[in-house]
């Protein structure tokens, strides 16, 4: 991980952590390594999430790159995977998101895409840093004719949901479904696609102010989705993030349908198919062990990488596999994008529902699913650090995999985007496993606070 860039680009509290002045300079940096790379003048778009701070950003971020004579297209607001689509649409150098995904309003970020649609490789992020932070290079101040010019996006949306709207196999006319947006960049976005496609959809939470995205809605909180579908008799819910790359469903009982389920129905789908690459799905170690065991039942391989959309992606371009993600529900569907979708995802589920027959409900119902516990502590920058070098931390951890044996499994791990360590366990007896994650979290909050 960068000392800007996390796994998942800058992000921090805007206007405090995530500055107007830092933003300026990630665009200056920017555009002087795209210009050395490229020998031209760049090229570069900017989308961002609904969150009031991100037209301050986005227009911090034009203006440092403009200065370095880099040209704007500004597509407003869209999903985080319509910047990863339209910079190889468009043919642009470089796409920048400004959006903090499932986190509140108060946070912001900057994630940057390349022009093959996918993020930037780890030296050029490195190369940014070392511009801002070292100063081992002095980004020129371009004059006169030089500076770039900023111009507003008139087709952005609708070229990015006609892509989508594409990857359906067939319409969807007779399906009832319900969609939360998160107050976020599905807003502007779904209701459309989904009705292009012929679905009969209600739309809940698509009312951004710049304050409520992810606000007690979208895929951070399915309860309230799960209760409209329960009651108003909607054959499956889908839930967004706030910038529209995640997905989470609910079936007709309003019950959870989470990524790992998801990548279940859809890896089996396409073995079945014989379209699953290499007969392999690509997963992280925070998936759970359902998953796993559902796979190896079905003769599907699963590989196995770090947290991290990122990681995910790697491996599946390094060995040709073309589905994989998150129990998060962050999904990535090499043959259709670069990054993961979750308006995309939900067509996909939506793809299998129709060409199988069955409901979500009994395709959700083929994978047993552990008991899960996680449990998220907030800790200090320094205590991040320490999480693997701590004894007494290492001590609970290896007491708790002691107890539970075969029968279940423990992971502790810093988050990639916030201040805190993630205690997972998981098995079979939900008590034991609540009793021994909340064992360690204790430890960790006493020694890494």
């Amino acid at each position: 991980m960068g000392r800007l860039f996390g796994t998942d680009g800058a992000r921090g509290i805007a206007n405090t952590e995530i500055t107007c002045e830092l933003a300026m300079k990630i665009g200056r940096a920017t555009a002087m390594v795209l210009a050395e790379n490229t020998q031209y003048k760049p090229k570069v778009l900017i989308g961002t999430d609904t969150r009031k701070s991100a037209d301050m950003l986005a227009s911090a971020l034009a203006a440092g790159l403009c200065s370095v004579g880099a040209d704007v297209l500004m597509l407003g607001v869209v999903p985080t995977p319509a910047v990863a689509f339209l910079v190889t649409e468009y043919g642009y150098d470089a796409g920048v998101m400004i959006s903090a995904s499932h986190n509140p309003c108060e946070y912001n970020g900057i994630k940057i895409f390349r022009s093959n649609g996918y993020k930037l490789p780890d030296a050029m992020e490195e190369e940014i840093e070392a511009i801002i932070l070292d100063d081992v290079k002095r980004p020129p101040a371009v004059s006169g004719g030089e500076v770039g010019k900023i111009v507003m996006a008139q087709n952005a949306l609708r070229d990015y949901i006609n892509h989508i709207a594409d990857t359906a196999d067939r319409q969807f006319y007779g399906m009832r479904i319900a969609l939360d947006c998160a107050n976020g960049s599905a807003s502007v976005t779904a209701n459309t696609l989904f009705k292009q496609l012929g679905a009969e959809c209600v739309v809940l939470n698509a009312n951004p102010d710049g304050v409520n995205i992810n606000d007690n809605c979208g895929s951070t909180h399915i309860e309230g989705l799960a209760a409209f579908v329960r009651e108003h008799g909607y054959e499956a819910g889908f839930a967004f993030d706030g910038d529209a790359d995640r997905l989470l469903c609910v079936d007709e009982d309003g019950e959870l349908v989470d990524g790992d389920k998801i990548m279940a129905i859809i890896a089996k789908y396409l073995k079945d198919q014989n379209r699953l690459n290499g007969n392999t799905l690509v997963a992280t170690v925070m998936s759970n062990m359902g998953l796993f065991r559902f796979c190896e039942d079905e003769g599907i391989n699963v590989e196995k990488t770090k947290v991290g959309d990122r990681y995910v992606l790697e491996r599946m371009l390094e060995k040709g596999y073309h589905i994989g993600g998150e129990q998060s529900g962050h999904i990535i569907f090499l043959d259709h994008a670069t990054t993961g979708d979750g308006e995309l995802t939900a067509v996909q589920v939506l793809n299998i529902i129709r060409a199988t027959g069955k409901s979500l409900k009994q395709l959700a119902a083929e994978i047993e699913i552990f008991p899960q516990v996680l449990k998220n502590v907030k800790v200090s920058a320094f205590g991040k650090l320490r999480l693997h070098e701590d004894a007494d931390v290492a001590d609970a951890i290896a007491r708790a995999e002691r107890e539970l044996g075969d029968n279940g499994r423990v992971l502790v791990r810093a988050s990639g985007t916030e201040p805190l360590i993630r205690v997972m366990l998981e098995g079979r007896d939900e008590a034991q496993i609540e009793d021994l994650a909340g064992m360690i979290a204790e430890v960790v909050r006493a020694k890494l606070i």
